[in-house]
């Protein structure tokens, strides 16, 4: 199976048309066409179920459009790494980020990375500690940034100098925004959202053995998500200060859990990492800012 018809296979699977895939790959649709069916007799699988005016994929096409994406990411990488490997001011570094505050450490680093080396570029990815860290895993990235700490068996890691604070965002006119820290107590009863790492990792270690009196009414990944769906009196949001803007009239208030509920943050890379130049001298550049 070639890189090239995977970049077919992806074009089909994101235009759900042939002809349009075909301009835009800048081949010709029975080039196209071909290629499609000698990936199928190959895989032994049908991907595709066509139509008049467009194409469905098949089970198996999903899954492969999948694993085509990060095959497709990785090789892109790869590229990218051997251009830059003897160029020192330049290049380009993948990052997997976890909603954080303290992400703006990160931001302040890469800024003054991109004023000293301007052929620096930078590329993120957003999502939760199994989602930065299985592409971490795959060589897609080359540093993530998660809410826990990390495996020290298969990675480094710096830590940032501040944590995060765990509380609750609610509506600005519910008699729990009166109060200035919400405790176990107060949850009880309530429709409450959360992500199902924090669920599984953080909540259990500040409520203890009251887990079970806690109702969560649904999980979200992104905080954003959330917080709508809190704005609209649907539930609580549990989530990190800073993520949701509170601001006068954003119908939103953020109180603090008591007794305080915190998370460290890390910046992580593989162990045995072999980084390109640029990526390097980012490390270089990380390593100095956290320093105590």
């Amino acid at each position: 199976m070639e890189i090239r018809t995977l970049r077919y296979f992806a074009a089909v699977a994101r235009e759900e048309n042939m002809t349009r895939a075909a301009e835009q790959l800048h081949v010709t649709q029975p080039t196209l066409s071909k290629a499609m069916k000698s990936l199928e007799d190959e895989l032994g699988k049908k991907l595709f179920v066509r139509h008049s005016f467009n194409i469905q994929l098949t089970d198996d096409g999903i899954l492969l459009r999948k694993r085509a994406a990060d095959l497709l990411e990785m090789a892109d990488k790869i590229s990218s790494e051997f251009q830059s490997m003897n160029d020192i001011t330049g290049g380009d570094v993948y990052f997997g980020l976890a909603e954080s505050w303290q992400i703006r450490h990160l931001a302040r680093v890469i800024k003054e990375f991109v004023t000293a080396y301007p052929d620096f570029r930078y590329h993120i990815t957003s999502g939760d500690t199994e989602q930065v860290t299985e592409k971490l895993d795959k060589g897609i990235l080359d540093f993530a940034v998660l809410v826990e700490e990390p495996d020290y068996t298969k990675y480094n890691g710096l830590l940032l100098s501040e944590k995060d604070i765990w509380g609750l965002l609610m509506p600005d006119d519910d008699p729990l925004a009166k109060k200035e820290s919400i405790t176990v107590d107060d949850l009880v009863g309530l429709p409450l959202f959360a992500s199902e790492q924090s669920i599984a990792a953080d909540f259990p270690r500040w409520c203890g053995g009251r887990m079970n009196d806690l109702t969560f009414a649904g999980t979200f990944r992104l905080a954003y998500n959330g917080s709508v769906f809190t704005r609209e009196g649907l539930g609580y949001l549990l989530t990190l200060d800073h993520l949701i803007g509170t601001e006068p009239g954003s119908g939103l208030v953020f109180r603090p859990l008591s007794p305080v509920l915190e998370n460290p943050v890390y910046i992580i890379w593989k162990k045995n990492q072999v980084f390109t130049p640029i990526a390097g001298h980012f490390l270089d550049a990380l390593k100095t800012y956290c320093k105590p």
